[in-house]
C-alpha cells in the first residue's frame, strides 16, 4: 500500500495562476439560491405600504408579516440536513426552488391577509432550505484557494436580490393600489424556475459522493473543480479520510453503511459533543446570531420606515432612497468576495464590525436629534441619517454579511456539516424574525434613535466575541480545519482521545476491507 500525502494547507498553490471557471460556475448556479430570500426581503419593505392600506391591517400585523417568513424558514433549515444528506446537495436545492415558486404564487394571487400569511409560509420553507443548502453545497465544490471568495456568493446573491426586490416597487408603485404589490411579490415566482432547472446541470458535492461511497465520481468531479490533478487527487485522498475510508478503497463504488445519511449527528451536535465539536457550534450559532441581533434586517426591511422618521415623505422618493440601499449594499458585497481570500476572514470580519458600530451612534444620535426637533427640520441630521445608514449597510456588506455564511460553512466537519450549518441558520431566522416583528414595537416604546442604541450595544458584544472567540480560518482545507479548534492533538487523534474509527466516520461493508 503506498503512501497518500497527508493533506494541509500547503497543497493549495501559493499563486493560482487563474480561478477555476468550472467551480465558479458552479457556485454561482448554487448560490442564486439566496435570491429568493433577498428578493422576499427587499420587495416586502415597499410592497407593505401599499399592502397595509388596501388590507386594512394594523401595524402589528404588519410586523407578522414582515418577520414570519423568518420563522417560517426554520421548518425549511431544519429540514434540509437531513434531506441533503439523503438525496444529495443539488436536489435540495431545486426542491427549495420549486417550494419557493408555489408561495410567490400563493402570495402573488393573494385576495386576503389569511392567504398572503399563508403564501409565506410555503415561501419561507423554501427559503430556509435554499439558505442552509447554497454555502454547504459551495463550501464543499470549492477548492481552498477559493473556497473564501466562492462561499460568499449566496451573500451576494441576497443582496442582489435585495436590490431586485426594491427596484420592483419603484417599478409597479405607479399602478393601482390593489396591483402594485401583488405584482412586486408575484414577481418572484420567476427566477425560481429559471433556477431550478439551471441546477440541473451542476455535478453533486464530491463529499457528498464520497460520503455515498461514490468514489469514482467524486474524483470526476474534484478534478473539474480542483486547480491542478494533483490538488484533486489530495483533496479526494483527505475526504476520503474524514469520511472513514481506508486509502487502499480505490474502487469507483464502495458500499457505506446508513451512517452515511446523517443517523446520529444530531447526537453528536447536541446532547455529547465533544469539546472540539462544542467550540465550533458556539461559534456558527455565535456568528448567525450577532449577524442579525445588531440590526440589519430592520434596516433593510424599514428603510423606508427609517427615512420617512428622518424626514422624506414622498413615496417615490422613499422607494428610491431604499434602490439606492440596494445599490450600495451589492456593490460593497462585491468589493468584499475579492478580499476575503486575500485579507482573511477574522481581519475583514473585525473591521466592518468596527464600522458598524461607528454607523450606529451616528445614526442612533441623528435619528434621536430629528425626533426632537420634530417641529424644525434640521437638513444636517436628515442628511446624516441617510448617510450612516448607507454607510451601515455597506460596513456591513463588506465582512459581517458574507463573512458569516463562509465561515460557518466551513468550519463544521464533514459528517456534521450539513446539520450544523442548518442550526446556524435556524438561529440566525429566528433572531431575525425576532428583530423584525418587534422593531415596530420597539420604536413605539424607546423611539427609532432608542432602537439603533440598542444594536450599537449588541454590535460591540458582537465585536469582543469575534476577537476572542474565532480563529482565522483562510487557506485552510475543509478537513483540516478541525486543528483550530482542537479536534486532532499532537498524536493525530481527535479531542486527544484514541480513534476508534467510528465517530463521524462511514463504516464499509466486510467486503471493502473495513479498518
Amino acid at each position: 500500500m503506498g503512501d497518500v500525502p497527508k493533506i494541509t494547507e500547503d497543497v493549495i498553490p501559493e499563486k493560482p495562476i487563474k480561478k477555476n471557471k468550472f467551480a465558479f460556475a458552479c457556485a454561482i448556479l448554487a448560490s442564486m439560491t439566496s435570491i429568493l430570500l433577498g428578493y422576499d426581503i427587499g420587495v416586502m419593505s415597499g410592497a407593505v405600504i401599499f399592502i397595509q392600506p388596501d388590507l386594512k391591517i394594523s401595524d402589528v400585523q404588519v410586523e407578522i408579516l414582515m418577520g414570519i417568513i423568518n420563522l417560517y424558514s426554520l421548518i425549511g433549515s431544519a429540514a434540509a440536513g437531513r434531506t441533503s444528506d439523503w438525496i444529495g446537495r443539488r436536489y435540495t436545492i431545486v426542491l427549495a426552488a420549486v417550494i419557493f415558486f408555489v408561495g410567490a404564487l400563493l402570495m402573488g394571487l393573494a385576495p386576503n391577509y389569511a392567504v398572503l400569511m399563508f403564501g409565506r409560509f410555503i415561501a419561507g420553507i423554501g427559503i430556509g432550505y435554499a439558505l442552509m443548502i447554497a454555502p454547504v453545497y459551495t463550501a464543499e465544490v470549492s477548492p481552498a484557494s477559493s473556497r473564501g471568495f466562492l462561499t460568499s456568493f449566496p451573500e451576494v446573491f441576497i443582496n442582489a436580490g435585495i436590490m431586485f426586490g426594491y427596484i420592483s416597487n419603484y417599478a409597479f408603485r405607479t399602478l393601482p393600489q390593489h396591483l402594485s404589490w401583488r405584482l412586486m411579490l408575484g414577481v418572484g415566482a420567476i427566477p425560481s424556475v429559471l433556477l431550478g432547472f439551471g441546477v440541473l446541470t451542476m455535478p453533486e458535492s464530491p463529499r457528498w459522493l464520497v460520503m455515498q461511497g461514490r468514489l469514482g465520481d467524486a474524483k470526476q468531479v474534484l478534478l473539474k473543480t480542483s486547480d491542478s490533478k494533483d490538488e484533486a487527487e489530495m483533496r479526494l485522498a483527505d475526504i476520503k479520510q474524514a469520511a472513514g475510508i481506508p486509502d487502499y478503497c480505490n474502487e469507483d463504488v464502495v458500499q457505506v453503511s446508513n451512517q452515511s445519511h446523517g443517523e446520529g449527528v444530531w447526537k453528536e451536535l447536541l446532547l455529547r459533543p465533544t469539546p472540539a465539536v462544542r467550540r465550533v457550534l458556539i461559534a456558527a450559532v455565535g456568528i448567525h446570531f450577532f449577524q442579525q441581533s445588531s440590526g440589519i434586517d430592520t434596516v433593510v426591511l424599514y428603510s423606508p420606515r427609517i427615512f420617512k422618521k428622518a424626514g422624506i415623505v414622498n413615496n417615490s422618493a422613499l422607494l428610491g432612497a431604499t434602490v439606492a440601499v440596494g445599490f450600495v449594499k451589492t456593490v460593497t458585497i462585491l468589493t468584499a468576495t475579492f478580499l476575503l481570500d486575500r485579507i482573511g476572514r477574522r481581519p475583514l470580519l473585525l473591521a466592518s464590525v468596527g464600522g458598524m458600530i461607528g454607523c450606529l451612534a451616528l445614526l442612533a444620535t441623528s435619528l434621536t436629534i430629528v425626533d426632537h426637533h420634530a417641529e424644525s427640520k434640521l437638513m444636517w441630521a436628515v442628511a446624516l441619517s441617510i448617510a450612516m445608514v448607507l454607510a451601515y449597510v455597506a460596513f456591513f456588506s463588506i465582512g459581517m454579511g458574507p463573512i458569516t455564511w463562509v465561515y460557518s460553512s466551513e468550519i463544521f466537519p464533514l459528517r456534521l456539516r450539513a446539520q450544523g450549518a442548518g442550526i446556524g441558520v435556524a438561529v440566525n431566522r429566528v433572531t431575525s424574525g425576532v428583530i423584525s416583528m418587534t422593531f415596530i414595537s420597539l420604536t413605539k416604546a424607546i423611539t427609532v434613535g432608542g432602537a439603533f442604541f440598542l444594536f450599537l450595544g449588541i454590535a460591540m458584544v458582537a465585536w469582543v466575541f469575534f476577537y476572542t472567540f474565532l480563529p482565522e480560518t483562510q487557506g485552510r482545507t475543509l478537513e483540516n480545519m478541525g486543528e483550530l479548534f482542537g479536534m486532532v492533538s499532537e498524536n493525530g487523534n481527535k479531542d486527544g482521545k484514541e480513534s476508534s474509527g467510528k465517530e463521524g466516520q462511514i463504516q464499509l461493508s466486510a467486503n471493502n476491507r473495513p479498518v
